[in-house]
């Protein structure tokens, strides 16, 4: 069996899986954690848990691209987001590494179902509940610096489909060439744009354009990959986000991520 290894990234102390493989990881440690937390740190060896605020749950994944070392595959949930195996979603039933190790036989990237906005593209989506400009200055970043991944980004913006939520499990080499990819790209961005006007939920700009370049490196790079069942536990507050897709749709801005 291959060494898998999945993080879960909390903020703080939350109910987490038991099954083997699962590696709860406090994200922004440095401000974040408590005396009792056992959860493995994103503070520790290289990394970015400074830019927490900023990246969310992509320094938790930084973490593992820089310090975890003789695994196969490498795989990020959140602590109430999660792969599943069966019904009901509980922490019981999340996905097998038996399992995951039976899908990655065949496929290079496991990933969660698409978002479907039906009535908005990707882009339009985006910047009714985001400001503009990070995301025109990405594509501008990715055409002079990233040039094979241009078309791929068009696609990607004009599809009212996407893989959300920086949810995957890679085999190394695939998750490798997301890492070097993705932190290229938002590491340039950093220098592009200021920030420091924003608000809290905007501040988090860089994990929010992280979600859009999935499809993006994915698309280039035709690794092969399957869709796996995902839950959230405690709900998904569907109607909360029927109420705001109406209200961005005539043009009040509104809180996308729940």
């Amino acid at each position: 069996m291959k060494k898998i290894q999945i993080l879960v990234a909390a903020h703080k102390e939350f109910p987490m899986p038991k099954a083997k493989g699962y590696m709860p990881i406090l994200v922004g440690a440095q401000k974040n954690y408590k005396p009792g937390i056992s959860y493995q740190r994103d503070d520790e060896g290289k990394n970015i848990s400074e830019k927490n605020p900023n990246y969310n749950e992509l320094t938790a994944i930084y973490w593992a691209w820089k310090n975890l070392k003789d695994v196969d595959a490498v795989g990020l949930v959140h602590y109430r987001r999660l792969f599943f195996d069966k019904k009901p979603y509980n922490l019981d039933n999340v996905i097998d590494i038996k399992r995951v190790d039976q899908l990655l036989e065949e496929y290079n990237v496991l990933l969660p179902k698409k978002r479907n906005y039906y009535i908005e593209t990707n882009y339009s989506h985006y910047i009714h509940a985001h400001h503009k400009k990070p995301l025109d200055k990405t594509r501008e970043i990715i055409e002079k610096s990233y040039p094979i991944y241009l078309n791929a980004f068009d696609n990607v913006m004009k599809s009212r489909k996407a893989h959300m939520f920086n949810m995957f499990i890679m085999k190394i080499e695939p998750f490798n060439s997301y890492c070097n990819f993705m932190f290229g790209v938002l590491g340039k961005l950093e220098n592009e744009i200021d920030i420091s006007d924003y608000s809290v939920q905007e501040a988090r700009v860089f994990g929010y354009i992280s979600e859009l370049l999935m499809d993006v490196w994915l698309e280039t790079n035709e690794y092969k990959y399957t869709e796996v069942a995902w839950g959230q536990l405690g709900g998904k507050n569907n109607i909360i986000k029927a109420v705001a897709l109406v209200k961005r749709k005539i043009g009040i801005n509104t809180k996308t991520h729940f």
